[in-house]
């Protein structure tokens, strides 16, 4: 054996040596000369690749009623068909019609970025003569869902659990009115504890700029009177340019949203626009003198991260807390939901029973401990003793 081999301090300086002539690919290391820098200021990066590369899941109900034109907004907003097949049906069939569910999800990628965008509508809504009960499966839904997620939560695999929680619900308030009619008010009361409702005026081209400015603040002045919560875009941060503060405060002041929707390009000036073509002029949708669509779709992109935690920590937080508490009272007893579907009800009997019967066996175990216990002490005197 030779001495180099015989010293481990000399064979690891010699692998150091050899190791620093190898080519490596062009890192950023630390500077010496920059004191106190460690290099997590590189986070964000990270988690923006992560995130890009994972993808984003949003959830958009659209509630109102039929020929508001909410499948048009829907499409116009993000540049697809998600209604290829809709048939509507005839006044005869309405009359009697309940409300539906019509989930649709499509994969959209700008850029790199997927988005996997659910679309809640639900037809039928206001349409039959009898519309006192017309939001209760609009309800049901909301909160099917988050006893969906609750259970994919609570389970063993929640790695990939799928968010399919409600994060946004544009509620469209038809222009012909003077402002909320009682379908609006009892709807708004019912549901804006459970999503972030967002009220749109449709059709504004039918509507002066004035009536515009008048139906928008009586709108705001009944929901303020009723004590509906409306989604409220979040102050921007001392930190944030102006260009962003000053956008914030022109969509808050735009609320509710007059928009006018249409996928049809149409040339004016030499220009493709896509507008509805009038017998007096064009109405062009992304121009934000003619309409607020701009504006909604601003809100809509740049505020969908806040959508998304204002559902999880506010109404799901609520509805998770409620669910808990409803399982139990303040005396500890089971008592029932009558929400709860019959499924639901025996899981939560199967799962009462589990308890019982750990607690059963936790009791088990404790008196055996003890009477080990008592048996091994030297100073006790048992029954086998005399």
């Amino acid at each position: 054996m030779s001495h180099s081999e015989s010293n481990p301090k000399k064979s690891i300086r010699k692998g150091i040596k050899l190791f620093s002539q190898v080519d490596l690919p062009e890192q950023k290391f630390t500077n010496p000369e920059t004191a106190g820098y460690v290099g997590f200021a590189n986070l964000p990066n990270q988690v923006h690749r992560k995130s890009v590369k994972k993808g984003f899941e949003f959830t958009l109900m659209v509630v109102g009623e039929s020929g508001l034109g909410k499948s048009t907004l829907v499409n116009s907003l993000f540049l697809t068909d998600l209604y290829p097949e809709r048939v509507i049906p005839p006044a005869a069939e309405k009359i009697n019609q309940t409300v539906k569910i019509d989930a649709s999800t499509v994969e959209i990628e700008e850029r790199g970025v997927k988005l996997r965008l659910t679309v809640v509508d639900t037809p039928g809504y206001g349409d039959a003569l009898n519309c006192s009960d017309c939001f209760k499966p609009i309800i049901q839904y909301i909160d099917d869902q988050f006893e969906r997620y609750l259970h994919d939560e609570s389970g063993l695999n929640r790695r990939h659990i799928i968010d399919n929680r409600v994060h946004c619900c544009f509620y469209f308030i038809s222009p012909a009115g003077h402002g909320l009619k009682p379908l609006d008010v009892e709807f708004m009361k019912a549901l804006h504890n459970r999503v972030n409702i967002v009220p749109v005026i449709a059709k504004a081209d039918t509507l002066t700029l004035h009536e515009i400015k008048r139906i928008k603040k009586r709108i705001l002045e009944e929901i303020a009177g009723h004590g509906i919560q409306i989604y409220q875009l979040p102050d921007a941060d001392e930190d944030e340019d102006e260009e962003f503060k000053e956008q914030t405060r022109l969509l808050r002041e735009s609320i509710p949203f007059a928009v006018v929707g249409s996928t049809q390009l149409i040339e004016v000036k030499g220009k493709k626009v896509r507008g509805r073509l009038y017998p007096w002029g064009v109405v062009e949708v992304e121009n934000p003198e003619h309409c607020d669509f701009l504006k909604l779709r601003t809100m809509l992109i740049t505020h969908m991260q806040d959508l998304q935690e204002v559902t999880h920590d506010l109404h799901y937080e609520n509805f998770r807390a409620q669910r808990l508490k409803g399982s139990k009272d303040s005396g500890g007893d089971e008592v029932e939901d009558p929400n709860l579907s019959e499924k639901d009800k025996m899981l939560l009997q199967k799962e009462a029973e589990l308890r019982h019967m750990q607690q059963m066996i936790a009791r088990m175990q404790a008196q055996m401990k003890s009477q080990q216990k008592d048996a091994g002490s030297p100073g006790k005197v048992t029954s086998h003793q005399v």
